[in-house]
C-alpha cells in the first residue's frame, strides 16, 4: 500500500516538474527581447561603404548612434531601447536613406540599391522589405493614408496648372501685376486653387485624426513629430490633449521641447571649430576677435527663404562692417558640393563655414533661416533678426 502511495506521489512530483518547466518555457518565450538587432542585406552597393544609424522624428539634425560598413552586402546594428524609436539608415555620405521604427527585437532589412550615374550619386532603393518590428508594421499601416494623399496631389497638379504657375511666377518676378492678375483669373487657375485648398484641408484632417487616435500613448507625440515638419504655436493645443503617460514618453518630451523652446538670449556661445570651403578650420573666437557684434546665420543651399535673405545681409554688412559688425554664415548642407556651388553664386564677403551637426544642435536650430546676434563677450542678445528688424537693431547698437 505504501509502495503505491510513493509511486503516486512520485508521479505527481514528476508531472508538477514537467508542468512548471513548460510554464517557465512559455514565459521565457513570451518575454520581450531585451535588445534589438538589425540585420541588413542590400544588393548593389560597393564593398566597404559606410552605413549609419541616425535618430529620426526629432526635427533636428542628429548624430549617428552607430556606424558600420557594408561587407558582402550585409551590415548589422545592435542596441537597446526603452521604447520604440524611429531611425534612418544612411548609406555613404548621406547619399541614400531608409527609415525604420526600431524596437527590441530581431529585425531584418533587405533591399536592392541603385546608385545614380549623375554627379550627386544618389542612392535609391527598390524591393525594400522590413520584418521583425511590429511597431514598424503598425506605423506603415497607420500612415497608409499618405499614399492616397500623394495621388490626390498628383491629380490636381496637371500639366496646364504647372505651366500656368510658371507664367504667373515669371510675371510676378517681372513685377507685371496686370498679367499676373489676368492669369490668376482664368478658370483653370481658379479650379487649381479650389483643388489645392481641398487637398490641404484633407491633409489637416487626416493628420489630426491619426494623432488624436493615439493621444493616450507614445504613438500620439510620435505621430505629431512625424506628421509635422516643424511646429508653430498653433500645434500646442494638439500636444495638450495627450495623456500624462504620452507626455512623459521619449517623443512626448521631444515634442514638448520643440513646442516650448527655451530662449537662448542671455546665454553665452561656446567656442566651436568649423571648416570653410577650402577645408581650413576656424574657431568662433578667431572670427569675432575685435568685433563688437556678430550675426550667426544658419542657412542651406536648398533653403529658398535663406537665399532670399542674403541680399539683406549684404546690405547690413556693407553698412555696418566698418563699425564693428561681422557675419558668420553656417551651412547645414549635407551635400558639400551643393554648398560650394551656392557660395560661388551668392558671393558672400564674410566667413562661411559648414556645420558638423553639433553646432546647429547647440543653438537648437529647428528651421532655417535662423539667426543669432552675439555681442563681443559671446553673449546672445537677439535672435531671428532679419531684414528691417536686423537693420533697426544694428542702427540702435551702432548709431555712433
Amino acid at each position: 500500500m505504501n509502495a503505491i502511495k510513493y509511486k503516486i506521489l512520485g508521479l505527481c512530483i514528476f508531472l508538477l516538474t514537467i508542468s512548471n518547466s513548460s510554464i517557465a518555457q512559455k514565459k521565457k518565450a513570451a518575454a520581450p527581447a531585451a535588445s534589438y538587432t538589425i540585420e541588413g542585406n542590400v544588393t548593389g552597393l560597393e564593398e566597404g561603404i559606410a552605413v549609419k544609424l541616425i535618430p529620426g522624428a526629432t526635427h533636428s539634425s542628429e548624430l549617428p548612434v552607430a556606424e558600420t560598413t557594408i561587407k558582402e552586402g550585409k551590415f548589422t546594428f545592435t542596441g537597446k531601447l526603452n521604447e520604440p524609436r524611429l531611425f534612418f539608415i544612411a548609406f555613404g555620405k548621406d547619399k541614400g536613406y531608409m527609415n525604420l521604427l526600431v524596437e527590441n527585437a530581431k529585425i531584418k532589412v533587405t533591399a536592392d540599391a541603385e546608385v545614380s550615374k549623375k554627379e550627386d550619386e544618389r542612392i535609391t532603393f527598390k524591393n525594400q522589405v522590413i520584418t521583425g518590428s511590429k511597431s514598424n508594421d503598425y506605423y506603415k499601416k497607420e500612415t497608409a493614408f499618405r499614399d492616397e494623399l500623394e495621388k490626390d496631389y498628383a491629380a490636381y497638379h496637371t500639366k496646364d496648372s504647372d505651366e500656368l504657375s510658371k507664367l504667373i511666377g515669371a510675371a510676378r518676378k517681372e513685377k507685371n501685376t496686370k498679367t499676373a492678375d489676368s492669369l490668376q483669373n482664368l478658370p483653370v487657375w481658379k479650379k487649381f486653387e479650389a483643388d489645392e485648398k481641398a487637398f490641404f484641408t484633407k491633409v489637416e484632417k487626416t493628420t489630426l485624426a491619426v494623432i488624436t487616435k493615439h493621444k493616450d500613448s507614445w504613438w500620439g507625440p510620435f505621430f505629431m513629430m512625424t506628421q509635422y515638419s516643424y511646429f508653430t504655436p498653433e500645434q500646442k493645443p494638439i500636444y495638450e490633449q495627450f495623456s500624462e503617460a504620452a507626455k512623459k514618453s521619449y517623443y512626448g518630451q521631444v515634442a514638448d521641447k520643440d513646442l516650448n523652446p527655451k530662449s537662448l538670449i542671455g546665454t553665452s556661445v561656446a567656442n566651436f571649430n568649423l571648416k570653410d570651403k577650402d577645408g581650413k578650420a576656424y574657431t568662433a573666437k578667431e572670427i569675432v576677435a575685435g568685433k563688437k557684434y556678430i550675426l550667426i546665420d544658419f542657412w542651406a543651399s536648398w533653403c529658398a527663404p535663406c537665399r532670399k535673405e542674403i541680399p539683406n545681409l549684404k546690405t547690413a554688412y556693407a553698412e555696418y562692417a566698418g563699425k564693428g559688425f561681422e557675419i558668420l554664415s553656417i551651412s547645414i548642407d549635407k551635400d558639400e558640393k551643393a554648398w560650394q556651388k551656392a557660395l560661388g553664386q551668392e558671393n558672400m564677403q564674410w566667413h562661411n563655414l559648414i556645420d558638423d551637426n553639433k553646432v546647429s544642435k547647440s543653438f537648437n536650430v529647428k528651421t532655417i533661416p535662423a539667426t543669432y546676434l552675439v555681442d563681443s563677450k559671446g553673449v546672445i542678445i537677439g535672435d531671428n533678426l532679419r531684414g528691417a528688424d536686423l537693420e533697426a537693431k544694428l542702427k540702435e547698437l551702432l548709431k555712433s
